[in-house]
């Protein structure tokens, strides 16, 4: 018999299984899901009933690892959606913001942004496993292109100048390895190094920075050109380099520019998103445990209750209606819990009035063509600017289609503050001023937009908990334990925050938790709380 591919293998083990996925994970070449890990402990004996409050992605995998299990699930989602901040606009959707009239979005069928989480590293093997269990494709998302712009508001003379990012990329790099070139060729460094090791480095700093002989650095065709290269007499010109100080001076090292997505390690190449939106994750779910979710279902009151919980939520008759179970995995933002009635413990309670959540803002422009495309030569990736639009996310999916629509901010902080308290005209047109200084065909091209503010989403109240050391260090640990029945799971349990491993992994720890207290109670084990 001839060697197989991994490929080959999987293909074939997939004929008799059903499922490449359940292959996988029972030969050990994926890690398993949380409710396989535990079901050699056995399923629940007695029917148990967990409550969870809402359906963003850690109430969904809590639901669908727990239903695995063999327990009763309730949903309950104020929302007539699943996902939470999983949320992809389309032609058609309506959203009123707490203090905004209804926007209803007007993109063309099959036109969308993402209005919540856009991409997944290629490290959170626990979205990319879901996205593999579920069938729910991947394709690249382009976080970094060198291609795209930065344009610095003010006065140096630099500023007011969109400039690739190339551009300053390759002049930081190359000043810098100047700079410790020369501070090594003139033994100005406090190392204990000898002479060949030094050579390596400024070798290595020479190839890094693009350096000449003189260990200078003068450009190169890194940067980019001015005439480029191409066919017949045509070698190209490489462009001009600005000194290190018309950088500085210009705002180009301030801050805004820094390119720390290149660095940082959940946004390092490659990321990834799914195909055709990024709710394409919560409609693979909901199709699992769709039939658990009782949408526009808000939650009044969270209650402890003999040996369970008792819940209140006001129901589609706006009438309140209880339902009690055995067990509660609480999703909810710390933000939307501190408007509720509760009995939760003081420690809980500190923690909810303590947490800080981040503003957030973002709009979705669509243009008659995609001219960062056909003018720009930008597919994908983002251009930054220190200008209140802070960033604009180009598509990094359709590209050549004849439309597309690009994100024409997405800020944070106190940024996200002044542009959401704008209304939604208001907003529009500060994209639209300050993304046509980076893209003068804006004002040709436009044909409608969708803003929304995440700390004025009713049911959001804030885009992610914004944690501090001492606020991690002093309010975080309540959060990991169970208060009675009631368990605690959201991308803020976790140290993932702002990501949606970091749902789905707190969720796990509380079915973990859930599933390990019910088999222990059925044997009469003591477990205090």
């Amino acid at each position: 018999m001839k060697n197989l591919t991994r490929r080959e293998f999987i293909n074939r083990v997939s004929l008799i299984t059903g499922s490449g996925y359940a292959a996988m994970t029972a030969l050990g070449m994926i890690p398993a899901s949380p409710a396989r890990a535990l079901q050699a402990e056995g399923k629940v004996e007695e029917k148990k009933h967990v409550v969870i409050l809402g359906a963003g992605l850690a109430g969904l995998s809590a639901a669908y690892e727990l239903s695995k299990l063999g327990y009763q699930c309730t949903i309950l989602e104020a929302r007539s959606r699943p996902g939470g901040r999983i949320w992809t606009i389309r032609k058609g959707m309506r959203e009123s913001e707490m203090d905004s009239p209804e926007q209803v979005c007007s993109f063309d069928e099959g036109q969308y942004f993402n209005a919540g989480a856009t991409r997944i590293p290629h490290h959170h093997t626990s979205v990319i496993n879901y996205c593999r269990e579920l069938g729910v494709p991947l394709e690249n998302f382009n976080n970094i292109n060198e291609a795209a712009y930065l344009y610095s508001e003010g006065k140096g003379p630099l500023s007011n100048k969109r400039i690739r990012q190339r551009e300053l990329h390759n002049d930081m790099r190359g000043y810098t390895s100047e700079l410790l070139a020369k501070a090594l060729d003139q033994k100005a460094l406090d190392l204990p190094i000898t002479e060949e090791e030094k050579q390596k480095v400024v070798e290595y700093l020479v190839a890094e920075g693009g350096l000449d002989t003189s260990h200078l650095y003068k450009g190169s065709s890194r940067r980019g050109y001015t005439t480029p290269p191409g066919g017949g007499d045509k070698p190209g010109q490489p462009s001009d380099i600005p000194s290190l100080i018309a950088l500085i001076q210009s705002g180009l090292v301030d801050p805004y520019f820094y390119n720390i997505p290149e660095y940082t390690y959940e946004q390092q190449t490659t990321m990834l998103t799914p195909v055709g939106g990024m709710d394409q994750i919560t409609k693979a779910f909901e199709k699992k445990v769709g039939k658990s979710i009782q949408y526009k279902a808000e939650v009044k009151e969270i209650r402890k209750s003999g040996n369970g919980v008792r819940i209140v939520a006001m129901g589609t008759d706006n009438k309140p209606k209880e339902i009690v179970a055995d067990f509660c995995i609480c999703t909810l933002p710390l933000t939307v819990m501190s408007t509720m009635e509760t009995d939760f413990s003081p420690d809980i309670l500190r923690a909810i009035d303590s947490i800080p959540y981040n503003n957030s803002c973002k709009i979705g422009l669509q243009f008659k063509r995609r001219f960062w495309e056909e003018d720009d030569a930008i597919f994908g990736g983002i251009s930054r600017t220190n200008m209140d639009i802070t960033q604009i996310v180009y598509p990094s999916s359709g590209y050549m289609l004849a439309k597309g629509v690009l994100v024409g901010y997405y800020n944070f902080g106190r940024t996200a503050e002044r542009t959401g308290n704008l209304s939604l005209a208001d907003r529009e047109k500060m994209a639209l001023e300050q993304g046509g200084k980076i893209h003068p065909q804006y004002t040709k091209e436009f044909e409608n937009s969708f803003s929304l503010a995440w700390q004025k989403i009713k049911y959001s109240q804030g885009a992610w908990a914004a944690y501090s050391t001492e606020v991690r260090q002093k309010y975080y640990p309540a959060l990991l334990k169970p208060d009675g029945p009631i368990y605690f799971a959201g991308d803020h349990v976790s140290y993932l925050n702002a990501w949606m491993a970091g749902a789905f992994e707190s969720a796990w720890l509380a079915v973990e938790s859930i599933h390990k207290r019910a088999r222990q109670n059925v044997v009469g084990v003591s477990t205090g709380k």
